[in-house]
């Protein structure tokens, strides 16, 4: 069964999901609405949007610390309530969370807290990037548009693969929180330190060093 954009909208509308979610829905049940739908709740999305409208006031602070205090991290996530602040899943998560900082080092909790300015000036390189690599000018634009999505992949925690399990992005992470929780989680903000930043060192691999000691290896 096919399906057309009016039907993709008309999904977003019922389930408040976003356009892409709602497109892949239809596509993975054949076009077919209702399963769609389902589909969406079994996936957590449709539960997360439908909380995202409520006020997340409490949660905690978080922290971590890379062996040898090499890097750390201090991250606030939000919940509705101090019960759930407790919950030994959304400690994990926010704990996930802090850890993914100090392997990943997002500039940016999401996409939105990209500012405008830094935005264009990184769109204005990568349009010279691409005109020096001979690319035709009609073909330049889709270029930077995909560009600019792995600028996002790299420097927004939400869109980053999450390091423990690379199929996921933190997003998908908070998303299936939110569905087992029930309550609007946020990740509202963060400060990550690096031991000796800005001076001339030597390059480490610190996504493989906070894996490892995340894993228990020495």
């Amino acid at each position: 069964m096919s399906f057309t954009a009016s039907d993709v909208m008309k999904l977003k509308e019922q389930t408040g999901c976003g356009m892409m979610d709602c497109k892949k829905a239809l596509a993975a049940t054949d076009g077919n609405f209702e399963k769609a739908i389902d589909f969406l709740r079994e996936k957590g999305i449709a539960t997360a949007q439908k909380k995202s409208s409520r006020i997340a006031s409490m949660g905690v602070v978080d922290s971590y610390i890379h062996l040898g205090g090499k890097i750390g991290v201090l991250v606030e996530v939000n919940c509705e309530t101090d019960f759930v602040a407790q919950n030994e899943t959304f400690k994990a998560f926010v704990h996930d969370v802090a850890l993914q900082i100090a392997a990943a080092n997002p500039k940016y909790v999401s996409q939105s807290d990209v500012p405008a300015d830094v935005l264009e000036k990184e769109k204005e390189i990568l349009t010279i990037q691409a005109r020096n690599e001979g690319k035709p000018e009609k073909i330049i634009e889709k270029m930077v548009e995909g560009r600019i999505k792995k600028y996002y992949q790299d420097f927004c925690l939400l869109d980053q693969a999450f390091v423990k399990n690379p199929d996921l992005t933190i997003n998908n992470y908070l998303v299936d929180t939110i569905a087992k929780i029930g309550e609007k989680i946020t990740i509202r903000r963060f400060v990550r330190y690096e031991m000796g930043e800005g001076l001339e060192k030597k390059v480490d691999n610190f996504v493989d060093e906070v894996m490892s000691q995340a894993n228990g290896v020495k």
